[in-house]
């Protein structure tokens, strides 16, 4: 009963629509002896780059047997124009604790000078 199954791969957009990916039609033989036992077995799928932003949405795995269907929990996947960008601030932190403490010294010092006159 389960050994003929189907596997789809699908997206679902920003407003809601379905888009079919891929679909496979399985027919796994049972070995000998190993009848009325669970097993797990592993598919992937291989996806293309996304082409634009149009492309971001909820992607998932649904695999149905003739009275059962399973669905996966979905991977949001966010595309962007300019792909991924590791942003980094240490060096703005940097110059700008520099150029408060630079301020702060020249205040401090004219302060002190100004004080002895």
């Amino acid at each position: 009963k389960y050994t003929k199954f189907s596997i789809s791969y699908y997206w679902i957009n920003s407003v809601g629509k379905k888009t079919f990916i891929d679909r496979k039609l399985l027919d796994i033989p049972i070995p000998p002896g190993k009848e009325n036992q669970t097993t797990t077995r592993s598919y992937s799928h291989k996806t293309v780059p996304l082409e634009d932003t149009s492309f971001t949405g909820t992607y998932y795995c649904e695999v149905k047997w003739n009275d059962n269907m399973k669905m996966g929990a979905g991977v949001f996947v966010f595309a962007t124009d300019a792909g991924f960008i590791q942003t980094s601030y240490r060096w703005e932190i940097l110059l700008t604790f520099t150029t408060i403490f630079a301020a702060l010294s020249i205040t401090g010092t004219g302060l002190l000078l100004w004080k002895r006159k």
